[in-house]
């Protein structure tokens, strides 16, 4: 399943990455009853997809977390998620889209779309963290090590800083580069101290319109 490519390790899906760090996550309800995690990190009760060509990453670091969040009805839930964590960021031909009911009877759903990076100027960002459900692409890693403590990644920008459940003893993994293709992704929060969404694009659609 991997080979070396250009002085990195590469996997054709990089869901095979993700295996360590969410089984990791299992461990985590643990932690929280001996009080070893940070504060939570409250998300809406929905999700939403994200599509790229490529996103390119520098000073990478994943781990296990939990963020929490209320249904649409307002009932509090729990999402385990991979936190990817880039100092910085380059994405090309980024979209976004999330899917809201409207319970309005021939309206059921409405979609908001958002696309940045079409037009040959990259979507740039710094200390980006998403909290991703599921991801699917092809990888290239560059200097890879796997099974760090979370609290030790030093190649990324480091923990969320108490906006998330996560176990800084927990099991994380880290790379000086991460190249991803064909990108697509469910996740549940993205943030960043810098994000420059060039060429954006934002549209409102009847029914169920998403990126993938």
């Amino acid at each position: 399943m991997e080979s070396q490519v250009r002085g990195g390790t590469r996997w054709k899906r990089f869901a095979v990455v993700m295996v360590p760090s969410v089984a990791a996550t299992a461990a985590i309800g643990v932690a929280l009853a001996q009080g070893a995690l940070a504060a939570s990190f409250s998300v809406s009760g929905q999700s939403f997809k994200v599509e790229a060509e490529k996103l390119e990453g520098w000073g990478f670091s994943q781990y296990g977390a939990i963020d929490e969040g209320y249904t649409l009805k307002g009932d509090k839930v729990e999402h385990p998620v991979a936190v990817s964590a880039f100092e910085r960021a380059k994405i090309t031909n980024m979209c976004q889209s999330v899917v809201t009911p409207t319970g309005i009877p021939g309206l059921e759903y409405v979609t908001l779309k958002l696309t940045a990076g079409t037009e040959g100027t990259k979507v740039s960002a710094k200390n980006l963290y998403i909290d991703v459900e599921n991801l699917e692409a092809d990888a290239t890693f560059r200097h890879i090590d796997i099974g760090v403590a979370a609290q030790d990644a030093s190649k990324g920008p480091g923990m969320a800083g108490g906006e998330e459940r996560a176990n800084p003893f927990g099991f994380a993994q880290q790379a000086d580069y991460a190249e991803l293709t064909g990108v697509q992704q469910t996740a549940w929060a993205t943030t960043a101290g810098t994000f420059k969404l060039s060429d954006l694009k934002m549209s409102l659609h009847k029914g169920i319109n998403e990126c993938y």
